[in-house]
């Protein structure tokens, strides 16, 4: 067995992280059966270039033909799952760290963006999405 040196400030920044994603949860929706059910939010990263926004997601385990992409009014939404595998039953786990369950992400896309235009792609369990704007403005 190996000896691992004891982190507290790991454990105060996980609990701060779950504590975080609960209270947006809370000023975000009502809370009700959606935290029974594990709702959780994949992180993002969100950078624009001159031509483009790009929207980052880590979405492990998924396929581009498991998630759900809609853009509407300036929104783009994310949708979907992500389920335990069949070949391993829970009660064989010592450990579960990563969030499983239905997970919902919306990004407010800006009038010179084209929402319905965007491209997505899904290599490494890293989703990405380029949204190409309208109008190309030089950034400094």
């Amino acid at each position: 067995m190996a000896i691992v040196r004891y982190n507290p400030l790991s454990e105060l920044r996980s609990m701060q992280d779950k504590m975080n994603r609960l209270l947006d949860l809370a000023w975000t929706r009502e809370i009700g059966d959606e935290i029974r059910e594990g709702v959780w939010h994949p992180p993002a990263d969100v950078y624009e270039s001159n031509a483009a926004v790009t929207i980052k997601v880590e979405l492990p385990d998924l396929d581009l033909t498991d998630i759900e992409i809609r853009a509407e009014e300036h929104t783009l939404t994310i949708k979907g799952e992500r389920k335990h595998s069949e070949e391993i039953r829970k009660e064989n786990f010592h450990r579960i760290e990563r969030y499983f369950g239905p997970f919902q992400r919306s990004f407010a896309i800006p009038p010179d963006f084209d929402a319905a235009g965007f491209n997505a792609s899904c290599d490494c369990g890293v989703l990405t999405i380029v949204i190409p704007k309208t109008i190309t403005v030089e950034i400094s």
